[in-house]
């Protein structure tokens, strides 16, 4: 058995609101994930260590206070009587690993999101580096972009191959950083204005950030403006976009003809 691990007792209006337990359950992984990088570990001692102590602490919370939901988490089995339920958190313990053995790197986050009846319905991404859980009890309010230029955020590793292309068609530049959570709320931060992602992704990696994003007006799509879907029977997810509003069209447009020409 899973040694349980000493863990703060949520308000008793969090208990009671999805919205709210996303970010309280989010906030204090985040919380005991920062405690832990400053306890001496390193490289992937620390990155096993840390993806350990993040999938116990979720799977606790909400065994506690959701035990009927199932749970699909990356560190865990996928057990399929998810696809049975109606209500599946999908979680994703430490988003950006290597980002999160490199201290002092802010760009790793926990990733909390609710599906329910076919769709997303609340979520959470903690930024523990910045101090900030970002949710849907209280999305982040879009402003109006501070750059004259478009800014692509972008994978440190992977970058898809057409974004310096699409970066030229519209005149962008682009913004390097790691965990996907960290990408996707940068969106909504006004760091950048896009985030379109096409080497594959797992379910975890972005259902709590497009459950924010979608809270705070942005638009969410697969990288050719069709539909996401979560919690499914195969997780993979091969591309996202979530860009502000008045940009989704031209993006899209332009990733639906480069794979046309360029036979995906």
């Amino acid at each position: 058995m899973t040694q349980s691990v000493d863990l703060p007792n949520p308000p008793s209006e969090v208990v009671s609101d999805d919205h709210l337990l996303s970010a309280w359950t989010a906030t204090v992984a985040g919380e005991r994930l920062e405690q832990l990088r400053g306890e001496g570990l390193e490289g992937k001692d620390l990155k096993d260590a840390g993806d350990a102590l993040g999938h116990r602490i979720l799977m606790q919370l909400l065994a506690t206070y959701r035990p009927e939901d199932a749970v699909l988490s990356e560190e865990g089995k996928d057990d399929k009587t998810r696809l049975a339920r109606s209500r599946v958190w999908i979680i994703d313990p430490l988003d950006g690993t290597r980002e999160y053995s490199e201290p002092p790197r802010d760009d790793w986050a926990v990733h909390v999101a609710l599906w329910q009846d076919g769709d997303l319905v609340a979520g959470a991404v903690a930024q523990p580096g910045m101090s900030t859980t970002f949710s849907t009890a209280d999305p982040p309010r879009v402003v109006e972009r501070s750059s004259s230029r478009p800014r692509i955020a972008v994978s440190r590793t992977r970058p898809p191959g057409f974004v310096e292309d699409l970066a030229r068609e519209i005149d962008a530049d682009l913004v390097a950083m790691g965990s996907a959570g960290a990408k996707v709320l940068s969106v909504a931060r006004d760091v950048t204005d896009i985030y379109v992602h096409a080497g594959g992704q797992y379910e975890w990696d972005s259902a709590a950030p497009v459950a924010v994003a979608r809270a705070a007006g942005l638009h969410t799509s697969r990288a050719d403006g069709s539909p996401l879907f979560y919690n499914q029977d195969d997780v993979w997810l091969p591309d996202l976009l979530v860009s502000r509003p008045e940009l989704a069209q031209t993006v899209t447009a332009f990733v639906r003809a480069y794979w046309a020409e360029h036979a995906r």
